[in-house]
């Protein structure tokens, strides 16, 4: 789509379908090797300072992904165990600068499963920690709070779903316990704030007469405190579910427990980008962002879009008691009264689904995108056996979708074959009786054309354990 600017002088514009580049391991390292060769200098901010050579040995890049004017270059996954995370050290390069440069920055994937850039890090006997972007204040129990704004260090949701792919292309993830060292810059214990390479770029941005997304006013709040019913979106900004679709990609998570959409969706004014995840149980809100094309040298963008930030709390979210303290404190990032269970896999992160399925967003999304998605994506992929024909596969969009897509409803969901155990036990005649109704089933699921033989087909349908193929690209 043709690029547009907005007041400021910021470009902006719409994409899709980046994905890795199509050139061999050996070609990008190759092409590396030789802009280093060639004058680029490798601008690092850790101890590689001192002697950028040393990243020629043994980090050299093998994939590519392209974005605007700006060329990311990635090692393959890499792991370490103490600050306990796993990432991939990349550089950065932007056309159009005076003096070319390779930035080499640490991409990591946190528990909400976005991708972001590191901006330094504290390793000492009281504290181990990577840094996590700008700082913002937030109002808190009657007063202001400074806290670390971690969606500043998002990397553009254009390209979340080829850093996925890039995830998945790397066959054995590698321990290295030098990188962080090598390439974030070290800080004394307590510096929570970056340094001015990360700041610079988005206080110029933000000085720019009319750059601010409305007017660096939230696009969405809540009227009321700790009431998810009370959302509500400054009129434009909300999502686009009917046209502004522009692409779903998949992955696995072993923390959210199976194949996990990602949604990216337009808002009704085309100003800004939101991206939806979905698991089996959970769906929840990336931070969105704008649509600007300018990129600092951590690969993020320069302008942030303001909302609350309880709009974009992930699946599974921080909420545990800290018995270091004493008495011991329950800590949470969960709104008060609405934690669910903790993750098997976490403890110390509970489910969010309490509140998130009380989200009216959250609800219209289900109805509108994921019942469709669904019904394609297991269309897709169904043997035979459980393939809807065309008149099927209306009436599940139309009707079943509403409830089997939505954990709150209590139905089992489509293509959770564990959750549908109970009700395949039983019998195919008894099965045949919810024609009728059943416990919160309305007669035929509200399908007032189907058959019994109908219903018992989509039943088939929706318990086959099947999973959505994996894509990065747009939606076809």
């Amino acid at each position: 789509m043709a690029a547009k600017r907005r007041g400021g002088g910021l470009e902006t514009r719409i994409v899709t379908g980046v994905v890795p580049s199509a050139r061999t391991p050996r070609q990008v390292e190759r092409e590396f090797r030789a802009l280093a060769r060639g004058g680029d200098a490798i601008r690092a901010a850790g101890a590689a300072r001192s002697d950028p050579s040393c990243l020629l040995r043994g980090y050299t890049p093998k994939y590519e992904i392209r974005l605007f004017d700006t060329v990311f270059a990635l090692t393959g996954l890499r792991e370490d165990p103490k600050p306990n995370f796993r990432f991939f050290v990349a550089y950065v390069r932007r056309a159009g600068e005076r003096a070319p440069a390779l930035y080499p920055r640490l991409f990591y994937k946190d528990a909400s499963l976005v991708w972001r850039c590191a901006t330094h890090y504290i390793d000492s006997p009281t504290d181990n920690w990577i840094g996590k972007g700008d700082l913002k204040w937030v109002d808190e129990d009657g007063g202001q709070v400074l806290y670390s704004a971690e969606e500043t260090t998002n990397l553009p949701l254009e390209m979340q779903c080829a850093l996925d792919d890039v995830s998945h292309r790397t066959s054995h993830v590698r321990r290295d316990l030098r990188a962080v060292g090598l390439v974030l810059r070290r800080a004394p214990d307590g510096r929570v704030m970056p340094y001015p390479d990360f700041l610079e770029p988005r206080r110029r941005a933000r000085a720019r007469r009319g750059a601010r997304i409305h007017g660096g006013e939230p696009v969405a709040w809540f009227t009321r405190k700790r009431d998810p019913e009370s959302l509500r979106f400054a009129p434009g900004f909300e999502p686009d579910f009917g046209g502004g679709i522009l692409e779903v990609g998949t992955l696995k998570s072993s923390l959210y427990g199976g194949p996990v959409r990602k949604v990216r969706i337009l808002s009704k004014n085309a100003l800004i980008q939101y991206q939806f995840l979905a698991a089996p149980r959970q769906v929840w809100i990336i931070p969105p962002q704008t649509l600007t094309t300018e990129l600092s040298t951590y690969g993020v963008r320069t302008l942030d879009v303001e909302v609350d930030e309880d709009l974009c709390v992930p699946g599974y979210e921080y909420h545990y008691l800290d018995d270091s303290e004493s008495p011991p404190c329950l800590y949470s990032q969960i709104p008060e009264g609405f934690a669910g269970a903790a993750s098997e896999i976490d403890p110390a992160r509970a489910d969010a689904s309490p509140w998130l399925d009380r989200l009216p967003v959250i609800r219209e999304f289900r109805r509108k995108v994921l019942g469709a998605l669904l019904a394609l994506a297991l269309l897709a992929v169904a043997p035979a056996a459980t393939a809807l024909d065309a008149r099927l596969a209306q009436a599940y969009t139309a009707t079943c979708a509403a409830c089997h897509t939505r954990p709150e409803t209590g139905a089992p969901l489509t293509g959770d074959a564990a959750a549908w155990r109970e009700p395949l036990a039983r019998s195919a005649e008894s099965l045949a009786r919810t024609v009728e109704g059943y416990r919160g089933m309305p007669p035929l699921g509200t399908c007032g054309f189907c058959s019994e033989q109908d219903l018992l087909r989509l039943i088939e349908f929706m318990s086959a354990a099947t999973a959505p193929p994996e894509s990065g690209g747009p939606l076809r």
